[in-house]
Parts: C-alpha cells; structure tokens; sequence
C-alpha cells in the first residue's frame, strides 16, 4: 500500500516553494502531536536489494518502544516473525508463518536479543527513524523555513487531504534540507513520512493510522526502555 500511495512525487500544485506561517506551524507540532497520542500504529516499508521488509506495528512515543511484525516481500522468510525495539536495542522472535498483526501480548518465549544498529542496517535505521517521530515539544516553527524546510503540495492519504512539506537540514548536516518528506493534516497531524537513506537507493516510508493502534506491552523479562 505504501508503495502505490507515494507512486506521485508529491510535487502537485505548483511546489516547491517558502513555507507559509500556518504550515510551518503545522510542520512544528506534527512530531509533538505523535507525543501526545501516547502512540501511533504504524506501516514501515524498509528498502533491501534483497527484497522488501514491511513492520506493522505500533510505536509508544513516551516511552520509545515499538512492536510489530516483520513481514518479507520477494525475499527469503528468515526475517518474518516478532520484533520489538527502543532506541538501543532489538528484540526479534523469528516465526515460519508470521500473523498479519502482532498479538496485542508478546509470547513469553523464543526472543533473541541484540543492540539497535547505529549504522550498515536498512531495518535498524528504519526503527529508529520511527522511534524518532515523536516528541515532547514543538520544534521552532520560526527556524523550519529559515533551515530549508519547505512546501511541495497537496495530496490524499486514505481519503484525507494533507500538505507534503520537506523537512529542514539536520543539525550540522548542510545540505539535507528535503532528505524528509512529511505528509501532514490540517491539524498538524502526521499520516506519512518518507526518508532518505544513505545506504539504499529507495526510500524508508512510514504510514499512521493504516490499522488500530494497540498498546506496546515489553516482552516478557525486559523493561519498557530496556
């Protein structure tokens, strides 16, 4: 579904161009909105040469952990099962027949553990993007424009009508200002978002709302940030 939604490039209505002041608003809230709904469900669609990962879950934006289940697409099923994640470490349940969803409790057993990649995984790097997307302040709607952020049109997601805004550049990274492409309401809430990835030629894309979010409950003998 990912794939097919983001097929435009976004770019209709005659974008790009400045960010007005209420869409700079909206862009400045849109990670803080995600904070203050506890959490989000999400569809993660991760780029591969060796195929397609797509993690459907759910991310607790207090407590920064996501839960999910890592379905492959035109690759091997080693990697299908369980996974949950915070911003240090990967827990994965490898299953041979993997459910469409996660079930709301995760199993008491067969989890492996292991540190979150900083860098050389496609996956890891998508997780933490995700992890990333909340927040518990508004960023500076003044400073988004003047860093490179700007508008690049209209479109719909599920029937609703949102802004494609590229983000600003990253903090001591010149030059990265659209390297995040956000797709945000009226309302400055967030339905997608779409990430350039150094080591892939696709892009990391991230849905809300595509299915009901379910509370990320810690697999069994982990702590909730561990």
């Amino acid at each position: 579904m990912a794939a097919f939604l983001i097929a435009g490039d976004g770019s209709g209505d005659g974008g790009p161009r400045p960010l007005t002041s209420d869409e700079a608003n909206r862009l400045a809230i849109t990670r803080f909105r995600n904070y203050q709904a506890q959490g989000r469900a999400v569809t993660i669609t991760v780029p591969g040469t060796a195929g397609e990962l797509t993690v459907t879950g759910s991310v607790d934006y207090r407590r920064k952990v996501g839960y999910g289940v890592v379905h492959g697409t035109g690759r091997a099923k080693s990697s299908d099962g369980l996974i949950q994640w915070t911003p240090t470490s990967v827990h994965v349940r490898p299953m041979t027949d993997a459910p469409a969803h996660a079930p709301a409790s995760p199993p008491s057993s067969g989890w492996h553990d292991r540190p979150l990649l900083s860098s050389g995984s496609a996956l890891d790097t998508s997780l933490s993007i995700a992890l990333g997307l909340g927040g518990n302040r508004p960023d500076n709607a003044e400073l988004l424009p003047q860093n490179g952020a700007a508008w690049w049109g209209r479109e719909q997601v599920d029937g609703r009508r949102v802004d494609v805004m590229t983000g600003p550049s990253s903090p001591g990274r010149s030059g990265t200002a659209g390297n995040v492409r956000y797709w945000v309401g009226s309302d400055g809430t967030m339905y997608r978002v779409r990430v350039s990835v150094d080591s892939q030629p696709e892009p990391v894309v991230i849905d809300f709302a595509t299915h009901t979010y379910v509370p990320v409950q810690p697999v069994p003998g982990t702590t909730p940030n561990g």
